[in-house]
């Protein structure tokens, strides 16, 4: 089975997942036929049992890295190769309830006037002043800007869901300056050298990378002498959550912003922040008043 890739490929797409996701998925396959030296339809259900023991056992993987394989390989067993193994059943990994690094705004701005390349600082703005995630600020394009409504309509977000966030007039005439500069007329972050036609305007049909957009703000941090671990580009729209309930904007619009099917999920930020104490504190008063 020497087009597994391409099957792998095919599958992890019409089922509907994210580009970054159908790579680690093909990543997770990929590791496992490097580490038996054949392709996944001489793997045997015991090998790959042992697959996973050895992964977990020897090299320490983290449960994230565990679970975004045992989904990846999973697929791709039942899906493409029709396995009906009982391993596939009962495979589970506990999701880690690990709170997310948090910047304050002044460190975020520290941060983004680090970074001397204008158009990383449009991108890294963007993703900080909406609340995207990465993959949704690349691939933007100029028909997403709904500039009278002051809105980004984000499109195929994770889970394939749409979506609408505000956009902030500051974010949006930073994006025009960008414009000005490519007039792309599809693209707000197309890939840089791909070409251009005869008005000197990008006609490349690709987008920035993530790779650039990490690697860029990486070195911004190292830059700011900002000192928090584990801070990545996603720590930005962390950061927007927090700053939004600190704010006191409710939850559940909140959830609506960051495109979350559960509420639950959003409800993390509640212990990243002094505002749901706050909030039980004043309540907690209230009935005193009442009974005192």
């Amino acid at each position: 089975m020497k087009d597994w890739y391409k099957k792998a490929t095919k599958i992890y797409q019409i089922s509907g997942k994210c580009e970054s996701t159908t790579k680690a998925y093909v990543r997770s396959m990929r590791m496992l036929v490097d580490f038996y030296g054949k392709t996944p339809d001489l793997i045997s259900e015991e090998e790959l049992q042992e697959y996973f023991l050895h992964k977990k056992n020897v090299d320490k993987w983290s449960n994230s890295t565990l679970r975004i394989a045992v989904c990846g390989i999973r697929h791709f067993y039942q899906d493409v190769l029709r396995r009906e193994w009982h391993l596939l059943d009962i495979l589970s990994v506990q999701k880690e309830k690990k709170l997310p690094t948090v910047l304050t705004i002044e460190e975020v701005l520290q941060i983004l006037n680090q970074l001397r390349n204008f158009r990383q600082q449009v991108c890294l703005s963007t993703i900080y002043s909406c609340g995207l995630r990465i993959f949704e600020a690349v691939s933007l394009k100029v028909t997403d800007i709904d500039s009278p409504r002051r809105m980004i309509h984000i499109h195929g977000g994770k889970g394939a869901k749409d979506r609408y966030v505000p956009l902030p007039d500051s974010t949006l005439t930073l994006l025009r300056k960008y414009w000005i500069q490519h007039r792309h007329p599809q693209l707000l972050f197309p890939a840089l050298n791909s070409g251009s036609n005869n008005n000197g305007k990008g006609n490349t049909a690709s987008h920035i990378g993530t790779a650039s957009v990490q690697t860029a703000f990486k070195k911004a941090i190292q830059a700011s002498q900002v000192v928090k671990p584990g801070v990545t580009v996603h720590t930005l729209r962390h950061s927007y959550a927090t700053h939004l309930l600190e704010a006191g904007v409710n939850l559940p619009t909140i959830q609506r912003y960051l495109g979350h099917s559960n509420i639950e999920t959003t409800m993390i930020y509640l212990h990243l922040t002094h505002q749901g104490q706050n909030d039980a504190y004043q309540r907690i008063n209230q009935l005193m008043e009442k009974i005192s």
